[in-house]
C-alpha cells in the first residue's frame, strides 16, 4: 500500500509551484479550502490530496513538449510518484479538462489516464472555480468570466472554457448539493 497522501502533496505542491505566483496561491488556497470543508464534510481524503495538486502541471520542468497540457503533465508525474488512482484521475481531468483537451487536439492523451468519480469531481471543480488566481475567494461565474478576460478569443483556453461553461456550473452545482452548501449569488 503506498504511503503517499496529504503530507507528500502538500510537499510536492510546494517543491514545484510554491516560488511560482501567484499560481501557488491559487493551488494552496484550493488545497487549504478541501481540508477545511473536508473537517465537517464527507470529502474523501482523496479529493483533499488532488486539491493540492491538481496544477502542479505547471510546473516548468513537468510540461512535456509533446503536450504542454497542465493536467495530462501532472497526472503523469503523479502517477509515476506512485500517487494513488483517484488522485491521478483527478487531476488529470479536473475543471473542463476533457474540453480543453480535444481544443488543443490532446484527447487521447487525457484519455490514457484513469476517469474519476463524479461526485469526486464535482468537489474539485467547485472549489478550484471557487479561488480566484490569486487565492481569493470568488463566484463560479466571476471566476469564469476572469479566465475568458485572461486569454483571448481562439486561445485554447478560451475556446475550452467557453464549450464548457454549462457543464462547469452544473459541476459546482452538484457539488454544493452533495456537500449541503449555499448556492453562489450569480
Amino acid at each position: 500500500m503506498s504511503t503517499w497522501g496529504l503530507h507528500q502533496a502538500q510537499t510536492l505542491a510546494r517543491e514545484l509551484i510554491g516560488t511560482i505566483h501567484p499560481r501557488w496561491e491559487h493551488l494552496s488556497t484550493v488545497g487549504r479550502r478541501a481540508e477545511t470543508l473536508a473537517a465537517t464534510r464527507d470529502i474523501p481524503e482523496h479529493v483533499v490530496v488532488a486539491a493540492w495538486v491538481h496544477d502542479i502541471g505547471y510546473a516548468p520542468q513537468l510540461a512535456d513538449p509533446g503536450t504542454g497540457f497542465h493536467p495530462v503533465d501532472g497526472a503523469e508525474h503523479l502517477a509515476q510518484t506512485g500517487a494513488p488512482r483517484p488522485v491521478v484521475a483527478l487531476v488529470a481531468w479536473h475543471t473542463g479538462a476533457l474540453h480543453e483537451a480535444r481544443t488543443r487536439g490532446l484527447q487521447a492523451h487525457l484519455e490514457r489516464l484513469p476517469r474519476p468519480d463524479q461526485q469526486d469531481l464535482d468537489i474539485l471543480t467547485l472549489l478550484d472555480l471557487t479561488t480566484g488566481p490569486t487565492g481569493d475567494l470568488v463566484r463560479e461565474h466571476d471566476r469564469i468570466a476572469e479566465i475568458l478576460t485572461r486569454y483571448e478569443p481562439g486561445h485554447p483556453v478560451h475556446t475550452a472554457v467557453t464549450a464548457s461553461t454549462p457543464e462547469l456550473l452544473a459541476s459546482a452545482a452538484r457539488a454544493r448539493t452533495i456537500l449541503d452548501l449555499a448556492t453562489a449569488t450569480s
